[in-house]
């Protein structure tokens, strides 16, 4: 049964829970659609962070995601299983491990990126796009001045 979110001022003022119902809404929908082709919304997080760089060695992936070393590596052996990234060695040291898109990823990840935003289109529909820029805007510019947080991890859920 769904429901919807409540109108009453004193419980939707405050940003941190309207964040969470946002991020609710939003994460539920993109996990559902994502499942459809085998992903969960952590695997599109990182599959997309790895098509946009190239060769980025996998710490500095975690470090760019906000996610635990423990955590990335169990990410990054899900996305090398199904065929669709290879870590190889890093010409700049041979101790680091590059992380490459293979293109049966970026084939999906064309078709999950599709996918997320219709995700998007979904739960913004109340918004035009002028203020859905903003908004993206917006997000970016208090995430960029929030406080520091411990990376993410797998036990925290997806």
């Amino acid at each position: 049964m769904a429901i919807r979110p409540s109108p009453d001022p004193p419980v939707a003022e405050f940003a941190g829970q309207l964040f969470f119902r946002l991020w609710r809404a939003s994460h539920v929908r993109a996990a559902d659609v994502l499942g459809t082709v085998g992903l969960t919304p952590a695997l599109f997080g990182l599959l997309n962070v790895i098509g946009a760089r190239p060769g980025t060695i996998q710490q500095e992936l975690g470090s760019v995601m906000g996610i635990d070393r423990t955590t990335m590596v169990a990410l990054i052996d899900q996305l090398e299983d199904a065929g669709l990234a290879t870590r190889r060695p890093s010409a700049k040291d041979r101790r680091a491990r590059e992380i490459a898109i293979t293109p049966k990823g970026r084939r999906l990840l064309q078709r999950a990126r599709r996918m997320i935003s219709g995700v998007d289109d979904e739960v913004l529909a109340g918004l035009t796009a002028q203020e859905r820029e903003d908004l993206l805007t917006l997000l970016r510019q208090a995430l960029d001045s929030a406080p520091a947080q411990p990376p993410w991890s797998s036990e925290e859920g997806d």
